[in-house]
């Protein structure tokens, strides 16, 4: 690494297909008394919740026994995970100066189609230019957010490009950190993006110089899927490192947008801000980069740097939304802030969530906390940086340097099953895999009778060890 600080988002969870599917919803395959969603079409899943569910603990599975590997997969730059449609699974990188998406057979880990564009990206920091996210398939269509704004809208079957949006150029976007790093959020017709742009003069701008920037109403922008036509913007704010969400108030479907300065309620049907309330912390070289934990209508927020987290109950009152805070921890006293989320998104199962808390490895751990009062249940895993998968009654929690642990999801303690050393090279001749390497940040994806994980520069298919 060669910042003191990351800020780049890891997909939570995507569920793999491994049957025969031929539509683009959400289907359920049932095997050995395990129910599964055999799609996982868009980061965090369809309801962003980065789970996949079964009805059977799994807890008793036999975690304790070395993973078996069905394939890897050798991917260039980027740091996230894929998503699933179709038996296939979708990932995008950067190789040779091109932004590559690629379709992969589950089965057998072939390359059905690999397709290309030209891509011109230096990072501020030194980082990887390939995606900072994961795409979002909906239908017949896969659209993709590059680290350099490059929205492109492609057929899911062929790779066939339908449209492209070079939004960064468009919108006039003073470069962030590092890069775009945000998934696309389609809701009916419109592909809804967060972009962030600015007045044509602020190009002048030095890149990462974003106090002087200013932001003209386009935080999240939606285009038509059919043609990459603008249909709406608005927002005063510019990008952060989260993705656009939905949330559900009184029946009606609002979207959620996490921005760099704001946490932002949007009206898509009418493509208007209803409100916002300010959450960054008072520096510079600050981000915000998790996406927003939905219950009803409480949103959990949380940064890493000063803020903490906060939980706020979001009504709307003639038009406008209004944000009550239930509660928030004391700014800038870290040792005293329940949850200061970074690089992953926390998982919520039956009241508890279940995160990473810290900004980098020495002031780092995995703990329990309660979502509504933010009472720490237990901390562990001291030192250390993770992302989480929950499946079923047990959370998959990867280092970012590789060990994989299987941990049973309850709020009474850290209740650790197995370690999965990912890290190193297994030589059973009978059974090999290369080791995934840091840096490790995204999420372990899962469906049926598999999981996919990755480091560096491999992504490893390792079969779940069902009864």
């Amino acid at each position: 690494m060669t910042s003191n600080f990351v800020h780049l988002i890891a997909p939570a969870a995507c569920v793999l297909w491994l049957g025969g599917l031929v539509g683009g919803g959400v289907a359920v395959a049932e095997q050995a008394g395990v129910a599964t969603a055999t799609v996982w079409p868009r980061f965090l899943n369809s309801d962003f919740s980065g789970t996949a569910e079964t009805n059977e603990s799994v807890a008793a599975w036999s975690w304790k026994a070395p993973p078996r590997c069905r394939w890897s997969l050798s991917v260039g730059e980027g740091y996230g995970l894929g998503v699933i449609d179709r038996g296939a699974y979708f990932h995008i990188d950067a190789q040779n100066g091109k932004e590559r998406l690629r379709r992969i057979d589950l089965q057998s880990g072939e390359v059905v189609w690999s397709q290309s564009n030209d891509l011109e990206y230096r990072d501020l920091y030194g980082y990887e230019s390939g995606a900072r996210c994961s795409p979002t398939i909906d239908h017949t269509q896969i659209f993709t957010l590059g680290v350099a704004g490059a929205l492109t809208a492609r057929d899911v079957e062929s790779g066939e490009a339908q449209w492209r949006v070079e939004t960064n150029e468009q919108y006039h976007v003073v470069q962030n950190f590092f890069g775009v790093g945000s998934a696309p959020l389609v809701l009916g017709d419109a592909v809804i993006v967060m972009i962030g742009g600015s007045p044509i003069a602020d190009q002048a701008i030095a890149p990462g110089r974003l106090d002087r920037v200013s932001p003209d109403g386009s935080l999240l922008v939606a285009f038509d899927r059919r043609t990459g036509a603008e249909l709406w913007r608005c927002g005063d704010d510019l990008a952060s490192y989260s993705s656009p969400r939905t949330i559900r108030i009184n029946d009606h479907e609002y979207v959620l947008v996490f921005g760099r300065e704001f946490l932002h309620l949007v009206d898509p049907e009418h493509g208007q801000s209803l409100g916002s309330v300010r959450y960054r912390a008072d520096m510079l070289e600050s981000v915000n980069a998790m996406v927003p934990v939905v219950e009803g209508n409480r949103v959990l927020i949380s940064d890493c740097y000063d803020l903490g987290a906060g939980l706020f109950e979001i009504d709307i009152v003639d038009a406008k939304a209004e944000f009550t805070p239930i509660w928030r921890d004391p700014e800038g006293r870290r040792r005293d802030q329940s949850l200061r989320s970074h690089l992953s998104t926390p998982i919520l199962h039956e009241g508890f969530l279940y995160a990473c808390s810290g900004r980098n490895a020495p002031d780092s751990d995995f703990r329990c906390i309660e979502f509504l009062t933010g009472k720490v249940q237990w901390t562990a895993m001291e030192r250390s940086r993770s992302t989480a998968t929950r499946l079923g009654d047990v959370l998959l929690v990867l280092k970012e340097s590789g060990p994989l642990h299987i941990v049973r999801c309850t709020p009474e303690r850290f209740d650790e099953i197995a370690v999965w050393p990912l890290n190193e090279i297994s030589e059973d001749e009978s059974n090999p895999w290369p080791a995934i390497r840091y840096p490790c940040w995204a999420a372990p994806i899962v469906a049926g009778n598999c999981m996919l994980v990755r480091g560096d520069e491999t992504v490893l298919c390792l079969e779940l060890p069902r009864p």
